[in-house]
């Protein structure tokens, strides 16, 4: 199982030079888990950067994984994350996400950069 983080996702849209890293597990749909998170991060970034369509055609994109909403057991071991590794709210969502579905994160932000089951590259 795998979980593109907000930084992936925007790279790979965007078709910046990091965007091939995420094109392996974009392409397997069936084995995506994508927090709410990253929808709320990337709806953002979309829609300040460019055109309400795009933002709503990268959310369509993003659904075509398993989207998984936050809950009461995810929020609170995401709290004990952000604590224990000094990780913004978003980060530690995506990470608390990642361990209960035993994802693999594949990301470009610097804060996962030394975390067990991540696959970090540079930006």
């Amino acid at each position: 199982m795998n979980i593109i983080d907000s930084s992936g996702w925007l790279e790979y849209f965007s078709d910046g030079p990091n965007a091939d890293y995420f094109i392996e597990p974009l392409r397997n749909t069936a084995a995506l888990i994508v927090p709410v998170i990253t929808i709320y991060e990337v709806f953002k970034v979309v829609l300040r950067e460019s055109t309400e369509n795009n933002a709503l055609q990268a959310v369509a994109a993003m659904q075509k994984g398993k989207v998984v909403d936050l809950n009461v057991r995810i929020a609170m071991k995401a709290s004990k994350l952000s604590l224990l590794h000094n990780l913004p709210m978003a980060d530690s969502t995506i990470l608390a996400t990642a361990q209960e579905h035993k994802c693999v994160i594949w990301t470009q932000d610097a804060d996962f950069q030394n975390l067990e089951n991540v696959k970090y590259f540079t930006k």
